[in-house]
């Protein structure tokens, strides 16, 4: 590889895609590269200061921090061995798009986001990767990945945006991020934290999120992942005797499968913190759970799990379910396929789709019985609510939401019959789009 220093600083950038900043401060914290100087003082590089300065990338793509990899170059290079002719740094790995110079965070999210609503993967990881050589890893994942996946997610709602390309997003953020949690350091403080989400939970990314910034104050932390069911939530508990766990919800079904996880957790001693966007958008159910609301922002969600495994603090008080709707549960999902059955027959002929016809009697009977679960049934309107929006984008009339909801309620009056009647009245301010319970 040529040492010979013929390579301005611009050339550099525009090999890179690394800011004129970050090269300068590289040189000055880890002294790599050391670039020669013209006669006027200015920095002049090699091809083999190019390859170092592409490896290091490569290295910060697959979650390595900068001086991780430094030191990992320093110690390879003692060793007599060049780092740029190992099998896992390839030609591929590392041709690093150029991006423009002068970005901000807010300017590499845009190019980030723009990126996944085309695909494009290699310019996705790049903006991603510069972002990581000019902030430090808690910053990007909190002003570019969180904000950047929360547009692509208001995009979908608003038919803006593919599930394809949410899934894209997601996938791209998700796997950033498990390589900065494979690269985090070692534990070091004393206690367990148990991270997870509830039965049916699919949105890993954010209690993902919160397993690295714990790993990187040296929290020890175990992540069990997606959709947990409770017999291996209960083993795991046994088996990691935790200090602490930690549980995120971004669906009312969710939260509601959260409430016999406290319970049992209640029942061992260990205190449960809980969060996610079901709680910050439906604040009432913040009481509906045995433990410790996070807040509404993951940067002070770490906060407040810091404060608690140093400084516990008693389980604040919980709303009282009523007994008539807790009474009502079993009796509705024993009953949920007959009226269902019921609403698809009579609605056969709507004008509602098909696939939307089964996706609102689904979400309509799973709100109905989280808010039994809950105790509250006034969160069904909320749901609702959702789904209008979503129809609404879809170009459906809300009439037709209006007329769903009507034979809704025949169907409930007609299988419950007369012990069904709270839930039955209930319904009647939810013939109106926009009404409230």
């Amino acid at each position: 590889m040529d040492e010979a220093p013929v390579y301005n600083l611009k050339a550099v950038v525009r090999e890179t895609g690394l800011k004129p900043d970050t090269l300068r401060a590289w040189e000055r914290r880890y002294g790599l590269p050391a670039p020669n100087r013209s006669n006027g003082g200015h920095r002049l590089y090699s091809d083999h200061d190019i390859h170092v300065l592409k490896w290091l990338v490569s290295r910060q793509q697959v979650g390595m921090s900068i001086s991780r990899a430094v030191e990992l170059w320093q110690r390879l290079t003692d060793q007599g061995q060049d780092p740029t002719r190992m099998p896992e740094y390839t030609t591929a790995a590392s041709v690093i798009p150029s991006l423009a110079t002068g970005q901000e965070l807010d300017d590499l999210r845009s190019a980030w986001l723009d990126a996944c609503m085309a695909f494009d993967e290699p310019k996705a990881e790049a903006a991603l990767t510069q972002a990581l050589g000019l902030y430090p890893v808690e910053s990007v994942c909190l002003g570019l990945l969180i904000p950047g996946l929360a547009e692509v997610g208001d995009r979908w709602y608003r038919d803006e945006a593919s599930p394809q390309q949410e899934h894209f997003a997601s996938a791209l953020a998700e796997r950033r991020v498990e390589a900065l949690l494979a690269a985090a350091p070692s534990p070091v403080r004393t206690g367990r934290v148990l991270v997870a989400c509830p039965p049916g939970e699919q949105h890993t990314f954010v209690p993902l999120l919160l397993t690295l910034l714990l790993r990187r104050r040296s929290w020890a932390v175990t992540y069990l992942g997606a959709d947990v069911p409770h017999a291996q939530f209960e083993h795991a508990l046994e088996s990691i005797r935790p200090q602490m766990c930690v549980m995120s919800a971004q669906t009312l079904h969710a939260a509601g499968q959260i409430l016999p996880i406290a319970e049992l957790l209640q029942s061992r001693g260990v205190p449960l913190a809980f969060g996610g966007g079901v709680f910050r958008e439906r604040p009432a159910l913040q009481h509906a759970i045995p433990g410790h609301y996070l807040g509404d922002h993951l940067e002070t969600a770490i906060e407040s799990v810091e404060g608690l495994l140093t400084s516990p603090r008693p389980t604040p008080p919980v709303r009282t379910i009523a007994a008539e709707l807790a009474a009502l549960a079993p009796l509705f999902r024993q009953l949920r396929p007959s009226i269902e059955a019921q609403l698809q027959r009579e609605l056969r002929s709507a004008a509602l789709p098909p696939e939307q016809l089964l996706t609102a009697i689904e979400l309509l009977g799973q709100a109905i019985a989280d808010g039994l679960t809950l105790g509250d049934l006034g969160l069904v309107a909320t749901e609702l609510r959702w789904v209008e929006g979503l129809l609404a984008h879809a170009r459906i009339p809300p009439q037709r939401l209006t007329s769903f909801l009507s034979a809704y309620r025949r169907a409930l009056a007609e299988q419950l019959g007369p012990p069904g009647r709270p839930i039955v009245d209930r319904m009647h301010g939810l013939t109106a789009p926009g009404s409230e319970v």
